[in-house]
């Protein structure tokens, strides 16, 4: 069997949730792949299972009450948190994903959180209304900006008999996370190039035409490649977003300095995504200061915007990859294979932003992926930063022929 965690500590949180149950699960799933697994149960979390049961499963002792051994808590928080790999929390209950997002310390696991460097994964799992609510999605975005990796929690029959989502996910899928965070360098060394956010086309001084795109879906391509190991560059128009971590970000703001930007990179790049919602259209002429308001009709001649894709589609050299996106209110599948035929895309993404759940403004997404060789897989709704992983993932999974023909000459 694989051991891709062989040699690695793993702390796992268990919080107080009913799924607490399934934590052991989730300590055995990481044991089979080969890590040291070390529990800390918080004070809710030992209501649901006990110290022994993990105590006698992983051959380490099991922390409960950080002050029950004076002598030695402070330094073992510390050295634990040196030595771990990753940082579980699994399930994490509302108030567990709270206090590590305010980084409140009062209990061992979060202590650990807030000691370590590692990186933390997060598998929330509570009632379907306490998961939706704005606080609980606010902690949560917290979490994902600081790079921790959100398994999303599963819909299905919950404790309270509702079916709902909120059920904590897979254990195994738990484990792939960890697995899938530590390895990272499934795009070790390659230079990933991201378009993100809207543009804005200037009418006059004060205004511009732009659309509803907010960046966070580039943005979460970005900050997902870098934590894979990729050199980003994220050319971004108008965005209210955060600068993501360990990405070079090239600010623009017109459609005309977006692909000036990007085709000047583009020959450099291994992997273009290009995510950005560029306007199709500009006006002709920039009125100088402010047009002053008439009652007469005002008409705006319109003039098409470079179409990036189709300039790096024609440019593309063996071994580049393309990514599009196409946002369509209806045909959805057939007008998204169109684009990626007639732009020599390898593939794309297809979004129905006649949904208003998903897509634009929203943090969640959902749609199809689209490949040059007829395969089409759809994405159930999600967080846009677990959408981003599906999509790297077929990245990585596409490109491994060609990086096996490549190396073979």
């Amino acid at each position: 069997m694989s051991e891709p965690l062989a040699g690695k500590t793993i702390v796992l949180g268990i919080t107080g949730s009913i799924a607490a149950y399934k934590g052991v699960e989730v300590a055995r799933r990481l044991m089979d792949l080969g890590a040291d697994v070390h529990v800390s149960l918080t004070r809710a979390g030992a209501k649901f299972i006990t110290p022994l049961t993990l105590r006698t499963l992983t051959g380490n002792p099991v922390t409960v009450d950080m002050f029950e051994e004076p002598a030695e808590w402070q330094v073992k928080h510390v050295s634990l948190a040196e030595r771990a790999a990753a940082v579980v929390v699994a399930p994490a209950s509302a108030d567990a994903i709270a206090k590590l997002a305010l980084g409140l310390a009062d209990e061992f696991i979060y202590t650990v959180a807030l000691a370590t460097r590692a990186p933390l994964v997060v598998a929330p799992a509570m009632n379907e209304k306490m998961l939706t609510h704005p606080t609980v999605q606010e902690r949560l975005a917290q979490l994902r900006a600081r790079g921790a990796r959100v398994v999303e929690p599963e819909r299905g029959r919950l404790a309270s008999g509702a079916v709902g989502q909120g059920r904590l996910a897979a254990p195994e899928k738990i484990a792939a996370a960890v697995v899938a965070l530590l390895a990272g360098g499934d795009l070790q060394g390659v230079q990933v190039l991201v378009t993100g956010g809207p543009t804005r086309e200037p009418l006059d001084a004060v205004r511009f035409i732009s659309n509803r795109s907010s960046g966070k879906m580039g943005y979460a391509l970005a900050r997902a490649a870098a934590r894979r190991g990729a050199a980003v560059t994220l050319i971004s128009g108008p965005t209210a977003l955060p600068q993501p971590e360990g990405c070079r970000v090239v600010q623009v703001e017109t459609a005309r300095e977006m692909y000036e930007q990007a085709r000047q990179r583009f020959p450099q790049c291994q992997v273009l995504i290009a995510a950005a919602a560029v306007a199709d259209y500009a006006p002709a002429a920039v009125v100088r200061g402010k047009m002053k308001k008439t009652k007469a009709p005002l008409s705006v001649e319109l003039r098409p915007t470079p179409d990036l894709l189709a300039e790096c589609g024609r440019r593309k050299k063996r071994g580049q990859f393309l990514v599009g996106f196409a946002a369509e209110t209806e045909e959805l599948l057939a007008r998204a294979r169109e684009k990626l035929e007639a732009k020599r895309l390898d593939l794309i993404v297809a979004n129905d932003i006649s949904r208003a759940d998903v897509g634009f403004e929203s943090d969640r997404n959902a749609g199809y992926l689209v490949f040059a060789d007829g395969r089409e897989i759809e994405l159930p709704e999600m967080d846009k930063s677990d959408f981003a992983e599906r999509i790297l993932d077929a990245v990585v999974e596409s490109r491994r022929p060609h990086e096996g023909r490549r190396r073979k000459r």
